[in-house]
């Protein structure tokens, strides 16, 4: 019973054939051939698994947990695989200065090579006193910790654009990471929650191609956020001509109006 568990209910790793789909779903994202995907697990296999610091400040952890409960593959388990996940709060053990020990203990050791992940917005008002982590504001905790780092991921709309702390009229001043951190490159993978199959394939992009996804004029990943919804709906041919549905259920609600 106890082997049972231990390697099943308790392994952190996923089968090979979670795996690979996994890493076809991204491959699908980032737009590749299905050639590709035999480099991409090569890629995730063989290179060293790069270090990851995950960072929360305003935010629900809403973004957490979608990637936390993603399935068919395992999103959690993929991701586990191919990074180190070296400080995550929401999933350590240790608490109170033990965590803010390993924090400091993986900024030092993994120096200028740490991909750093932050979820959640970060309130400016009165010197960031709105937001404090281990005595901390979050402004200066976000300085410290990107000071060191590759790479930055704004993964959520919080984090991103400020999220709903921004809603006017914005009481605590919250904004997004690239409006404080302006000489590192900050990839925005906005969404309220984001899907998490668009950090797993920034990931693999950047172990693959060593450097980061092609980014649009709002620093998201243009795999991910290059074409609009819009752009590709069945009543769009409506809109070009101007027929609109005016209330739900009328008569050009049932002939495919458009809906804006």
């Amino acid at each position: 019973m106890a082997d049972t568990v231990n390697n099943k209910s308790l392994d952190p790793r996923l089968d090979r054939r979670g795996f690979l789909k996994g890493c076809t779903m991204a491959a699908a994202a980032l737009g590749l051939s299905e050639t590709m995907v035999p480099k991409m697990v090569e890629a995730a296999t063989s290179a060293q698994r790069p270090p990851v610091i995950w960072m929360h400040y305003q935010e629900c952890t809403g973004c957490t947990e979608t990637l936390l409960r993603g399935a068919h593959p395992d999103l959690a388990r993929l991701i586990l695989d191919v990074i180190s996940l070296e400080y995550h709060e929401t999933v350590m053990a240790a608490a109170g200065h033990q965590v803010e020990q390993v924090l400091q203990e993986s900024m030092e050791k993994n120096a200028g090579k740490y991909i750093l992940v932050v979820e959640g917005g970060i309130p400016t008002a009165e010197n960031g006193v709105y937001c404090k982590v281990a005595g901390k504001t979050a402004m200066d905790s976000l300085a410290e910790v990107a000071s060191k780092a590759a790479a930055i991921i704004a993964y959520g709309t919080c984090a991103t654009f400020g999220g709903v702390q921004a809603a006017s009229p914005n009481p605590t001043e919250s904004v997004g990471v690239d409006i404080l951190v302006l000489d590192k490159p900050v990839i925005n993978i906005s969404g309220c929650p984001p899907n998490p199959v668009n950090f797993l394939g920034t990931i693999l992009h950047y172990l693959t191609f060593n450097r980061l996804p092609a980014l649009d004029q709002l620093n998201r990943p243009k795999f991910a956020y290059g074409r609009r919804i819009h752009d590709h709906c069945e009543r769009r041919a409506h809109f070009d001509e101007g027929r609109y549905v005016e209330q739900f259920g009328d008569e050009y609600h049932k002939l495919g109006y458009c809906l804006y």
